[in-house]
């Protein structure tokens, strides 16, 4: 984190409230005697689990949320442990919930020993919770470091699989979970189709905008079992994406923020605050809901930087329809203009700044980017990123045309069949056609960092100019990817690896894939993207990080389905990606 919590600092915390967390040191008080007299005030439930998160070497956040049968202020304790009988505790303390905090508990054990594995669990009102399992990250020299990345998890989309097969992951020291652990859609809106037959229609039925809105998308997320279990095991580090807030969010607005629809300031603090009081994560000042970008050490070996990429400091997102009148005309030069202007931000420049401030004085042998949209250049031809054309009908229109500028050059090899061909079919070569096949390529997604590609130069030259190893995550697309990333004078600077979602739809539903065509695809996206190494179009899963000394290893692993909560590991689609730490800088090899 922005730095570690002593002992010394207890009293200061305390003081300030530490934001929405209640600081716990050592033995604070006795929870089997702290509520025998109060089991009358209400009859409360732990319907919506535990969790833990923000793990440091001497530290972690512990959480909960209470059900209580009437409004009322909760006493609530917790016990910490090296052993699942809490025979020995290590640390407990009580303190006190109610509905302005939407009755979640959020406690910051202190006092830990590093790298070790603690049990904890709460007690309110005569009810205990289920037993938790945390675990404090290393403060030395670890042999290895393993981690869960995901994101894009919607509730009406189908079931939560993916997060019940990462909680079957052996070793994992914490899970990176990198936005949209909701969505703020409306009852038979986006990816809903299924949802009333799969009885995960969402609740509210109303689209999201006020805190209590949140909170009750919140608490239905978190009555899921296979979002408890993994919880329940491992801890969580999280960054928001856009649909913790609204979809395409940015500093000021957001894609599905309208006219009429009140105040996007206020949705947003609203969105924020129920983030932190529904998420295990670590709050920096009382009251402060907006600054999520933080730096964990896992060691000597790996330095995590969790950015905020979406809400804090984001511009407003290019649109294509302000440069594309639809059909013959694409503005190159206004729009290059727009997409490479200087100041043109979405870290902002006080995040920039410590970024690089942070960089300059670690050394973890792996500095790793955890943040929500893809960072490597996804660019494709013009005509398919304006949507002009499809796949298919770039390849069969571009091969025409190539065709007839052999026909016209007189190409001796040309073959009686090509010019038959060429002759049935030379009337698709419109006016429109041809302006379209002249497009330049062009990014795919400006909502990613491509549309910001200033910024992305800066970022990356950070940790070139540094000489560091690194490794950037994200999710946000729903599919996975594997690239590398190459600096202006095209020299490979780090890897990127980007999880699919968890049950949202991907480019097989966007595009139409079927299941005979997609590995075509999956190879024609490679060829068609210069340093894409690998794409997964059409699977849900998550994926692990193995980091040594030696090398960082990505393995994706994916689910048969999500339509049922029966399902099996797809392990013939499981893919490993390795990248070595050398003087030669980092190549990324699939296997």
């Amino acid at each position: 984190m922005k730095g570690s919590i002593s002992r010394r600092d207890f009293l200061i915390l305390t003081a300030r409230g530490a934001g929405a967390a209640v600081v716990s040191y050592g033995l604070m008080g006795c929870a089997s005697e702290e509520h025998e007299s109060e089991v009358s005030v209400a009859n409360v439930s732990f319907n919506h689990g535990i969790a833990s998160g923000d793990p440091l070497a001497n530290s972690v956040i512990l959480w909960t949320r209470i059900t209580p049968d009437i409004e009322a202020e909760l006493t609530v304790s917790w016990e910490v442990s090296k052993d699942q009988t809490f025979t020995t505790l290590i640390s407990t303390g009580n303190s006190t919930t109610n509905a302005a905090k939407d009755y979640t508990m959020k406690i910051d054990v202190i006092g830990l020993e590093t790298d070790t594995t603690y049990y904890y669990r709460f007690i309110s009102h005569g009810v205990t919770s289920t037993i938790g399992t945390t675990k404090t990250i290393s403060d030395g020299s670890p042999d290895s470091v393993k981690l869960a990345v995901m994101s894009c998890a919607n509730y009406p989309a189908g079931f939560f699989n993916v997060y019940n097969l990462a909680a079957q992951q052996e070793s994992l020291d914490a899970v990176l979970h990198l936005g949209d652990y909701i969505y703020e859609y409306a009852r038979d809106e986006y990816a809903s189709e299924n949802a009333e037959a799969l009885d995960r229609e969402v609740l509210p039925a109303t689209e999201l905008f006020s805190l209590s809105d949140y909170r009750t998308r919140y608490a239905q997320y978190h009555s899921d079992p296979d979002l408890q279990l993994l919880h329940s095991k491992v801890p969580f580090i999280t960054v928001w994406d856009d649909h913790e807030v609204a979809d395409d969010t940015w500093r000021d607005g957001a894609g599905n923020h309208n006219d009429g629809e009140g105040s996007f300031e206020e949705r947003k603090l609203a969105a924020l605050q129920a983030y932190f009081e529904w998420l295990p994560i670590r709050p920096w000042s009382e009251g402060n809901n907006e600054e999520i970008y933080r730096h964990f050490a896992f060691g000597d070996l790996i330095d995590l930087y969790m950015l905020d990429t979406r809400v804090l400091a984001r511009d407003q997102q290019l649109n294509y329809a302000d440069y594309y009148d639809g059909s013959l005309f694409f503005d190159e030069e206004t729009f290059n203009q727009d997409l490479y202007e200087t100041e043109r931000t979405m870290l902002g420049a006080e995040q920039l700044q410590w970024l690089e401030d942070t960089v300059t004085t670690n050394t973890g042998r792996w500095q790793l980017l955890g943040q929500q949209v893809l960072m490597g250049e996804m660019k494709l031809p013009g005509a398919i990123a304006l949507n002009a054309m499809s796949t298919s009908d770039y390849e069969e229109l571009g091969g025409l045309a190539l065709l007839a500028a052999r026909i016209e050059a007189s190409d001796p090899t040309l073959t009686t069949a090509e010019q038959t061909y060429y002759a049935e079919n030379a009337d698709k070569l419109t006016t429109e056609v041809l302006s379209q096949l002249s497009f330049p390529t062009l990014p795919y997604n400006l909502d990613a960092w491509d549309g910001y590609a200033t910024e992305r130069d800066k970022v990356l030259d950070i940790f070139n100019n540094n000489d560091k190893n690194l490794v950037v995550v994200a999710g946000d697309t729903h599919n996975a990817w594997a690239n590398n990333l190459s600096n202006t004078k095209d020299a490979i600077v780090g890897v990127e690896f980007a999880a699919p979602s968890i049950s949202s739809p991907g480019l097989e539903y966007y595009l139409g894939i079927s299941d005979t065509v997609v590995e075509a695809t999956e190879a024609g996206f490679v060829s068609l993207v210069e340093g894409l190494q690998y794409v997964n179009v059409k699977d849900r899963g998550f994926l692990t990080l193995t980091f040594t000394p030696e090398k960082v290893e990505s393995e994706w692993h994916f689910v048969d389905t999500i339509l049922s909560d029966q399902y099996q590991q797809l392990t013939e689609r499981s893919t490993i990606a390795s990248s070595l730490a050398d003087d030669a800088g980092l190549i990324l090899t699939t296997e």
